[in-house]
């Protein structure tokens, strides 16, 4: 549990996010995001794929609520790039396919290399649902791709191309507000970072994030991709001016990593 400094922090953060407002995405495609919800809700085999990452938030990173936003904003942005709000059999195939990915995507977060490694154990834990190999094979294929500032292996066939962009958008539009009122906290926390020794690092972090806003790969993407980036941006800035104002003597610490650039890459 965070310490008092971190429990103000957040609460902060969350005010802040208020502020500056809902990314576009959310207010534009809200049909879009709410029938992908649905269709998580009640798949069955949503159900199973959870049931396998169970008990695993530790090798997660970001914790079971990342992931699940992941998923649904995948398969939201399945239905808006098929062009299908009231998709058919085989674009509701692709959303689950979407789905999947994004709850196995960190299956392996706090590894190195954790793309590949999560593509590799991923394979292995879908095997047991009711799958094709194909599909297996495209899901791994989005899994392995979904690391900023890494290459990009091209899926052979269109669905997998189009499998492979909404898990990386997705998964990106988490360097928006979410990095800032949920995921950094969750990994200066893991790490036992104290608050005044975050301060000097973050507004670096926070530069670093901007890199990501032209990276996005889907129309879509590339549309609201750029307004969770910005977003993000501005609450990281304004959060960073308060806490530096509460807590002027803040020493940097090197530990090699940034946490509110290297959050989600």
């Amino acid at each position: 549990m965070p310490d008092e400094h971190y429990r103000m922090a957040i609460d902060l953060s969350r005010t802040i996010a208020a502020e500056v407002g809902t990314p576009r995405f959310y207010l534009e495609k809200e049909r879009e995001v709410a029938l992908s919800r649905e269709l998580f809700g009640g798949e069955p085999l949503i159900a199973a794929g959870l049931s396998l990452i169970a008990g695993r938030e530790a090798c997660i990173g970001h914790g079971i609520s990342h992931v699940e936003k992941v998923a649904v904003d995948s398969g939201a942005l399945v239905l808006i790039e098929a062009g299908a709000a009231a998709a058919d059999a085989r674009t509701r195939r692709l959303v689950l396919l979407a789905h999947l990915a994004g709850l196995f995507h960190d299956i392996c977060r706090t590894e190195r290399d954790h793309a590949e490694r999560g593509a590799e154990e991923a394979t292995t834990l879908l095997a047991g649902l009711a799958l094709g190999s194909d599909e297996c094979a495209a899901i791994a294929a989005a899994i392995g791709n979904h690391e900023a500032f890494r290459p990009c292996q091209r899926p052979p066939d269109r669905a997998g191309q189009l499998l492979s962009a909404v898990l990386y958008d997705a998964d990106k539009f988490r360097w928006g507000p979410d990095n800032f009122t949920e995921t950094l906290w969750a990994m200066v926390a893991l790490r036992g970072i104290p608050l005044p020794e975050l301060l000097p690092r973050l507004l670096p972090g926070i530069e670093g994030v901007g890199r990501v806003r032209d990276t996005f790969r889907t129309p879509t993407g590339k549309d609201y991709g750029p307004d969770f980036i910005d977003r993000g941006v501005a609450i990281g800035r304004k959060l960073h001016a308060v806490l530096s104002a509460r807590f002027p003597s803040g020493e940097a610490v090197d530990r090699g990593r940034t946490p509110a650039r290297d959050a989600h890459s």
